[in-house]
């Protein structure tokens, strides 16, 4: 299943029935999970981990150095799930060693074409990067988050669990979960409730959920204001811990 032009470097460790196609690098520090495929003209490289099952399309690049001046060859690293499709294109750069030094990719996500992980990300599992949707270093992303096509994030921002970032919205503050921001600049908007009764939510969780966002976004709160008040309802709405924390763990703030 590994194309005669394709290039395994010695070193590198293929699970079972991996497929890789014509003109593809493996490089000596790859290792990847059962059943993975990987299209023609992709390059994996450097200390990069892929989990089992993973659909990588051509002309991908994972695993590079990272676009960082600072970066003078350290042994850095990428660990991505399982179950992923990563499609035509996506560049998926390795750690820093100013950060923890590993870009790390959930399972079950989707990467669609051009989109791009930067140094040192953390991405959850079950999220969503239109084309061309692009993450700069240090970006933490939750599960279930929704990027719309050229949407992305600044250095060091919080994606929180849930959220969705309208088409064209790059952030430079940290969006908190459940929250949905568009337009240029973007903006909040509301909560993903769409999103949330695909996943399950009831109507009661959402409602609750709602009235959260109007809280911290229509009374004219101060912050630590408001998640004093989330943090009251926690008991009886337990579904609001993933907002209240991802407020109280923003080091940009959050976009209001």
């Amino acid at each position: 299943m590994i194309h005669r032009t394709a290039i395994i470097e010695d070193g590198a460790r293929l699970g079972n029935d991996v497929s890789v196609g014509a003109y593809s690098l493996i490089g000596p520090e790859v290792e990847i999970g059962d059943g993975c495929w990987i299209g023609p003209h992709v390059v994996i490289t450097g200390r990069t981990r892929i989990g089992p099952n993973c659909r990588i399309y051509q002309f991908a690049s994972l695993g590079e150095a990272p676009q960082d001046k600072k970066y003078a060859g350290e042994d850095t690293a990428v660990e991505i799930g399982r179950d992923n499709t990563i499609r035509e294109f996506v560049t998926i750069n390795r750690g820093t060693s100013d950060d923890i030094g590993v870009t790390r990719i959930g399972d079950d996500n989707w990467l669609m074409a051009y989109s791009h992980v930067a140094h040192d990300c953390q991405v959850g599992s079950h999220t969503i990067f239109a084309n061309g949707a692009t993450l700069a270093g240090h970006v933490t992303v939750g599960d279930w988050v929704i990027f719309a096509g050229y949407s992305g994030a600044h250095q060091f921002c919080n994606i929180g669990a849930h959220a969705f970032l309208g088409m064209y919205g790059g952030v430079n503050q940290d969006v908190p979960a459940y929250v949905m921001v568009s337009g240029q600049p973007p903006r909040p908007r509301g909560v993903n409730s769409e999103g949330l009764k695909r996943r399950g939510f009831n109507a009661d969780q959402i409602r609750n959920i709602r009235e959260a966002y109007r809280l911290l976004y229509r009374k004219g709160m101060q912050r630590a204001e408001a998640v004093a008040e989330l943090r009251a309802r926690l008991d009886e709405q337990p579904e609001l811990a993933l907002m209240v924390d991802s407020i109280e763990h923003s080091k940009r703030g959050i976009l209001r």
